[in-house]
């Protein structure tokens, strides 16, 4: 039911919003990365903590592959969220900004065999940590004053990290790796996808900070988002 009421959405949108470029598919694929990996039974925490997120990033497909040399990558996109009321420490009603894009890179060495294909949601509760992102590279690991966690498939667990984290990151992950790991992985901004996508130039700033990016092909990813954090 929910997936079809989300087609109908997409259906409804002006065609020339809808044009399936390379971005706009990126935005689709992580509108349903938010409804699959947030209406399971057991995501309450993932829920409640997106209620008083500052941002989320979104990664619908990481893909990392390994024989003896491994490597990562995949593309993101990063939302923000301002303005509203406060009740009980949760954003309400405070509306999503527009996506900037992303690449995410890196690369390891060590005795690794198998594929893995992971959804990843990072939720950003602190202004450190979505400034942090806005970065034009952000590497996992190497800032000391950011503090990541991550939560995996199983993420109704010990939240007590997660609470004091800037950045925690929630991974739905397929194939033979046990989890996902993300230090060193390497985050750059993607200003060509940007400008594709809004028709201008413009900054991951000034899209995720001060709203300015203009799209209705992301319509679906904002009533997604919101209807997780505003419920």
């Amino acid at each position: 039911m929910i997936r079809l009421a989300l087609a109908l959405l997409l259906a409804l949108l002006p065609l020339a919003a809808r044009a399936q470029t390379e971005q706009q598919a990126l935005v689709d694929r992580a509108t349903l990365a938010v409804q699959e990996m947030l209406s399971g039974d057991n995501t309450a925490t993932a829920r409640d903590l997106l209620k008083q997120a500052r941002g989320a990033l979104i990664c619908p497909q990481v893909f990392k592959a390994g024989f003896f040399l491994g490597g990562e990558g995949g593309n993101c996109v990063l939302v923000g969220r301002s303005g509203g009321g406060t009740a009980g420490g949760q954003q309400t009603g405070a509306p999503w900004s527009g996506p900037a894009f992303y690449g995410m890179g890196g690369g390891s060495f060590g005795l690794q065999f198998g594929v893995q294909d992971s959804e990843v949601i990072f939720i950003v509760l602190t202004d450190k940590g979505l400034q942090a992102l806005l970065d034009s590279q952000f590497k996992f690991g190497a800032n000391a004053s950011i503090a990541v966690a991550t939560i995996g498939a199983g993420i109704n667990g010990d939240t007590t990290a997660a609470l004091r984290a800037d950045i925690v990151a929630f991974a739905q992950t397929r194939g033979l790796f046990a989890g996902i790991s993300l230090e060193g992985t390497l985050l750059s901004s993607r200003s060509d996808w940007n400008q594709s996508y809004y028709g201008k130039p413009i900054g991951a700033q000034q899209i995720v900070l001060n709203m300015e990016g203009q799209n209705q092909g992301d319509e679906p990813l904002k009533e997604m988002l919101a209807r997780f954090s505003n419920g």
